[in-house]
């Protein structure tokens, strides 16, 4: 479907409950679509941010205050988004501690101890969360509302995963909104996760190389390679994955990130399996 603001093709369109028009990510708010209902959505006390329904279609949900559109010096967190944090974490924590408990592949457990297999536990939940804790940070220094929150199937399928090969590390998301911000500030909250992972797999790779071949080489090779998955994965330019906003809004940028993000997975993947 096209958006009504740009006409650009979007795959998961936004139905703006003023105006009944539907947009694409960048033009979702009445702020961003000259809304004829603007007056309306402007006169709430609470803002609300658009998010998918069971039906297919889309609703305002995740309540919070108009007062935290303004930039802010600290960042918020709430009671809410820390109990889903909390679960999330647990969850990503059981991805981690299954390499050793389900054996499916033993290939990955080469040299690993359970020392190591809790090192990398507690290697994949930082990724994770310091990912999330970047967009929040980009988002809120820019006037923006941004918490976490849990996405019920993400969840399950998080959770389901546990006892699978394979495996997903993808139990919610970093919910956004308020008035929209320029587009560098908005390229700047879509990538700011992307940098994380793409930092941490440099600093395993070059801790795995550095250092004398020991039981956490393995590990540390694969939370490189990981790190660089999440990277590659998050930048693919489409759905609502950060590569497609960096990519609608400056194509350049995209590249820039996305080159290095490949070559990175490139080289912790032959690197981890030339060790094996």
């Amino acid at each position: 479907m096209q958006c009504q603001k740009c006409g650009s093709e979007t795959m998961m369109p936004f139905r703006c409950p003023f105006c009944g028009g539907q947009f694409c990510s960048q033009h979702r708010l009445p702020e961003n679509h000259n809304c004829i209902g603007i007056s309306n959505a402007r006169a709430q006390t609470q803002q609300r941010v658009i998010t998918q329904q069971s039906d297919g279609s889309y609703n305002y949900s995740y309540v919070y205050s108009q007062n935290l559109y303004k930039r802010q010096q600290r960042i918020r967190w709430s009671k809410k988004e820390a109990k889903h944090l909390g679960i999330a974490i647990a969850l990503v924590i059981g991805i981690g501690l299954s390499m050793g408990i389900y054996n499916f592949a033993p290939w990955t457990l080469r040299g690993w101890t359970w020392e190591a297999i809790g090192a990398f536990a507690v290697v994949m939940t930082v990724s994770f969360l310091v990912h999330e804790i970047a967009h929040k940070v980009m988002a809120q220094k820019s006037g923006m509302w941004a918490e976490f929150r849990l996405i019920t199937w993400s969840a399950v399928l998080t959770l389901v995963s546990v006892f699978l090969p394979f495996k997903m590390i993808a139990p919610g998301a970093m919910m956004i909104g308020g008035n929209p911000p320029s587009a560098k500030n908005m390229i700047k909250i879509a990538i700011a996760g992307v940098i994380t992972n793409m930092i941490f797999a440099v600093t395993f790779l070059g801790l795995a190389f550095g250092l004398p071949s020991n039981a956490y080489t393995g590990m540390l090779l694969f939370s490189a390679y990981i790190n660089s998955f999440m990277a590659v994965f998050n930048l693919f330019p489409f759905g609502v994955l950060d590569g497609y906003k960096i990519y609608m809004l400056n194509k350049k940028v995209w590249v820039l990130a996305f080159t290095p993000a490949v070559s990175l997975i490139v080289v912790s993947g032959l690197s981890f399996f030339v060790y094996l």
